[in-house]
């Protein structure tokens, strides 16, 4: 049981409907991280909180979740790849612990994924990119040369 006095629904404004976000990119920041055990307690995995901090999705969350310990070694390795791409995105290439990531802006690709066991839609992150390295597309009014490529 947790105490709530003191908390009033008439001064906070009520959360929408959270439907996933479309597939994109997006200027994020991790904002929390923690080890936590599997389900199967055989290993633990790195929760990290990455919050979008740019645009019309601002302050929206999305976690992703690293097999750093776990007994299957693909699974490793794929979390160990995962986390490398995160640290070379937030210009962090040895962290000493996982909060040396936090408040870091870097971008992160995110994708629609149908759910297994409901079949509902959620978003997934499938890829880290440094904030200056990922060039937002310009509006075609604002390219100087608008001729077929082959013609420049």
């Amino acid at each position: 049981m947790a105490n709530l006095q003191g908390f009033d629904a008439n001064q906070v404004e009520p959360a929408n409907d959270m439907e996933p976000i479309p597939d994109g990119k997006y200027v994020a920041v991790i904002t929390d991280s923690e080890m936590k055990p599997t389900k199967s307690g055989t290993g633990s995995y790195l929760q990290l909180t990455f919050s979008i901090i740019e645009g019309p999705h601002s302050n929206r969350l999305l976690w992703v979740r690293l097999n750093l310990d776990n007994p299957n070694a693909t699974a490793v390795e794929i979390a160990r790849r995962e986390l490398s791409a995160i640290c070379r995105a937030v210009g962090v290439l040895v962290p000493s612990d996982s909060t040396d990531l936090h408040n870091l802006p870097c971008v992160i690709g995110v994708k629609l994924k149908r759910r297994n066991d409901t079949g509902e839609l959620q978003n997934e992150v499938k890829g880290y990119f440094k904030k200056d390295a990922v060039a937002e597309p310009k509006p075609a009014s604002e390219v100087a040369d608008n001729s077929a490529p082959w013609k420049r």
